[in-house]
């Protein structure tokens, strides 16, 4: 074992601050607990016996559409999708595990890299009116972070309520004062989780985190995907990163949705609000009559920790083993457990076209070493494998058979998979597809695609970082 090899061992095992011993504290919870992932091929078992039953429903804006007017919108979606049944057989099962409908009559806008999402953001929250929610894992004390509590503050003042929910672990490197002077402005701001247990509100588990991305206004309009209130994500960033060496921007992926669908993200806010002990929120039309919007039909997903069917995780597994023509995913922690990676696996042998990309330079050496663990298994299987230079990929992203795409907050790691609160979209059909596919297209032209003749010779340090880093996934 080389040298630096030895260092990198004794950097990963190193605990140095709270921070560290709170994720050591995470990873005991973790492999001691009894968390885990749901048997999917049950699930689909379950599916197969009870296929034939009522076709899923479909929820506008003011309520469930008459059975034919559903069944004329699936149709039309089945035609887009050409000989694969994935849309048919996703809608039945996922609506057979989930209470979240399938809601038709939105716009969803695609919103390429955390400039955009920024301005986004900026833009919506200067036109509310009436309410602003914000529910976000990281929100720095940078450039970013201080203009957006400033445009809070400002909206605050002028009378629309604004509450924040902030993960306690991702918001660490954050000082107190910063969400201080939020509070002192009138901002409700609660802390998800707390890691000190004695600002605990219940029972105290570290391990729980808040990592969905959701920004929702005047419950008319919500913004959500990876990107977190963080200058990392920009590239008007001074090059001084709180969380990154480098000076590339991290790329991310969010979407803009208008329609009925927004109530869904505004249930799931309030649920959140009120199971942490908020307080009162301000009396407020938080759930508004929604018009339809667009022709979009799509479906939040949303996991907790303590949930059985970890739905966003039956999702992708149950769409990657029902394709038939490509799987186009783009994922910025990727440590899949063994029922994701024997349907990536099976859908190559099979024929389907698997592209996986991941990043080429990540914030995380056990995850991007992690990562790479996997690649002599896929690439043997048939799976394209990509790496995205330059930047650190933070998008979690997929497309497949041109028909269904996901854009949110999951990674496909076991923290994401198992432990923390995520939220995506999926949407169905073939034009939102397309837009979805024209940026994993452009995704492709910064990456190196990882050949397995030239990735057999790799040295040896670099097999024994990944055979180290494969241990010691659950750190990741």
């Amino acid at each position: 074992m080389d040298e630096e090899v030895v260092r990198l061992l004794l950097k990963q095992l190193k605990i140095a601050s709270h921070r560290a011993i709170a994720l050591g504290l995470s990873t005991l919870l973790l492999v001691t607990g009894c968390a885990s992932l749901p048997n999917v091929k049950d699930t689909l078992h379950y599916y197969y016996l009870s296929h034939d039953q009522e076709p899923p429903k479909i929820v506008g804006p003011h309520g469930e559409l008459p059975k034919a007017q559903s069944e004329a919108i699936l149709k039309r979606m089945n035609k887009q999708a050409a000989s694969t049944g994935l849309l048919a057989k996703q809608a039945a099962l996922m609506e057979s595990i989930s209470e979240s409908p399938l809601v038709v009559g939105n716009k969803v806008t695609l919103l390429q890299g955390g400039d955009a999402t920024f301005a986004a953001m900026f833009r919506a929250v200067a036109n509310a009116s009436d309410s602003i929610n914000v529910e976000t894992y990281i929100f720095d004390d940078d450039r970013i972070g201080r203009v957006f509590a400033e445009l809070l503050l400002q909206k605050h003042a002028r009378g629309v309520a604004v509450n924040v929910i902030y993960d306690s672990y991702g918001c660490s490197s954050t000082p107190g004062k910063f969400f201080g002077r939020l509070r002192e402005g009138g901002v409700q701001v609660l802390e998800f989780n707390p890691i000190n247990p004695f600002r605990s509100r219940g029972g105290w588990m570290i391990d729980e985190r808040d990592h969905r991305k959701i920004l929702i206004v005047d419950g008319k309009l919500v913004i959500t995907g990876g990107v977190n209130i963080s200058s990392v994500h920009s590239n008007e960033a001074s090059g001084s990163f709180v969380r990154s060496k480098s000076f590339a921007p991290w790329h991310d992926t969010d979407v803009e949705i208008v329609g009925p669908v927004v109530a869904e993200y505004q249930r799931l806010f309030i649920k959140q609000w009120q199971d942490q002990g908020g307080p009162a929120m301000a009396a407020r039309d938080y759930l508004p009559t929604l018009k339809p919007q667009g022709p979009d039909l799509v479906r939040v997903l949303a996991n907790s920790p303590g949930e059985w069917n970890r739905q966003m995780y039956i999702a992708y597994v149950s769409a990657v083993a029902f394709s038939e023509k490509s799987i186009h995913l783009a994922n910025a922690y990727f440590a899949p457990d063994k029922q994701m990676l024997r349907a990536l696996l099976e859908a190559a042998r099979r024929g389907v076209d698997v592209k996986i990309i991941l990043p080429g330079v990540s914030d995380s050496k056990l995850a991007y070493y992690g990562a790479r663990s996997y690649y002599t298994e896929l690439l043997q299987a048939g799976v394209k494998v990509f790496e995205f230079r330059n930047s650190m990929l933070h998008s979690k992203i997929a497309v497949i058979d041109g028909v269904w795409s996901s854009v949110g907050s999951t990674n496909l790691d076991p923290w994401s998979l198992i432990r923390n609160d995520e939220v995506n979209a999926v949407i169905l059909g073939r034009n939102f597809a397309n837009k979805m596919e024209a940026v994993f297209t452009k995704f492709l032209s910064g990456c190196d695609e990882i050949h397995l003749a030239v990735w057999k010779k790799r040295p040896v340090s670099e097999r024994m970082r990944e055979w180290f880093s494969s241990l010691v996934w659950f750190l990741l």
